[in-house]
């Protein structure tokens, strides 16, 4: 079974900010059936080739500047998973994927921000996975199928940590609606992601309407490309819609089996 998750998470505020988003992902985290560890591909881990995080205990990156103390005094002490980084390594290497294991990578908070709500207890291991950000996107669609086996293999899941919309540039007040551009792009990013349209996602940059008004830069995209790539054309189903600051997208995602498991009780696509 291959269980596959997209988070839009957010500001790193969300932690400490009520917001159904917020209230989405613990309820989520309630429903969830228990891994046995995750695979995570974060927008804010960007690498030109692929990296993986091998540090047996991570520890907790402040990657933001601006927010109240208490942002800063947030941790998130969940365990690594080294010897399946090394393992996924050498099994990508193979493939001639360029790959690093970087035994010292901590977690952002694309990683822990969601996942402290989710599974507050930090007691999943987790595998840090980057955004290739040179490969061109049938590349790294391919690279995700991988990724996908390889974490169905072993039993893990495969979580993306992203946004469906990310313009930072044009936020608007907490209680504003999306403006068009936003909403159209999410509704597109949800589609293709339901349809499994790996097609679509090869190339997202001109097919998807307002694409690089949505995305100035690609990296907060990308986890949500991977993750559909990860299901190679099985459907997503979405579990929650919401946006922050108008137009940031919380779009969350999950295979199907996933979906039923806990579409009922989270409140799924509110």
């Amino acid at each position: 079974m291959r269980n596959v998750l997209f988070l839009s998470h957010g500001s790193p505020s969300l932690v400490i900010t009520e917001h159904p988003a917020r209230d989405f992902f613990v309820a989520l985290g309630k429903r969830l059936p228990r891994p046995r560890g995750a695979l995570v591909i974060s927008a804010h881990y960007e690498t030109s080739t692929l990296a993986l995080g091998g540090a047996a205990r991570p520890t907790t990156l402040h990657d933001f500047y601006g927010f109240p103390d208490v942002m800063y005094q947030q941790r998130y002490p969940a365990e690594g998973l080294p010897d399946m980084a090394r393992q996924l390594a050498a099994e990508l290497a193979a493939s001639g994927f360029g790959v690093d294991v970087e035994s010292r990578r901590p977690l952002d908070h694309g990683v822990w921000s969601p996942l402290s709500l989710v599974w507050p207890q930090a007691d999943i291991p987790l595998l840090p996975v980057s955004v290739p950000m040179a490969l061109p996107d049938n590349e790294r669609l391919a690279l995700s199928a991988q990724l996908g086996r390889f974490a169905e293999r072993h039993g893990l899941w495969l979580i993306g940590s992203g946004a469906a919309t990310h313009n930072l540039g044009d936020r608007k007040p907490a209680d504003a609606g999306p403006d068009a551009w936003a909403q159209e792009f999410h509704d597109w990013a949800r589609n293709v992601a339901e349809q499994g349209d790996l097609a679509a996602l090869a190339d997202w940059r001109r097919r998807a309407p307002h694409a690089t008004y949505a995305h100035p830069t690609p990296e907060h995209f990308l986890p949500l490309l991977m993750t559909v790539g990860a299901l190679e054309g099985r459907p997503m189903r979405a579990l929650h819609e919401s946006f922050m600051f108008g137009n940031l997208s919380m779009l969350c995602l999950a295979d199907l089996d996933t979906a039923s498991r806990v579409a009922n009780d989270t409140g799924a696509a509110a």
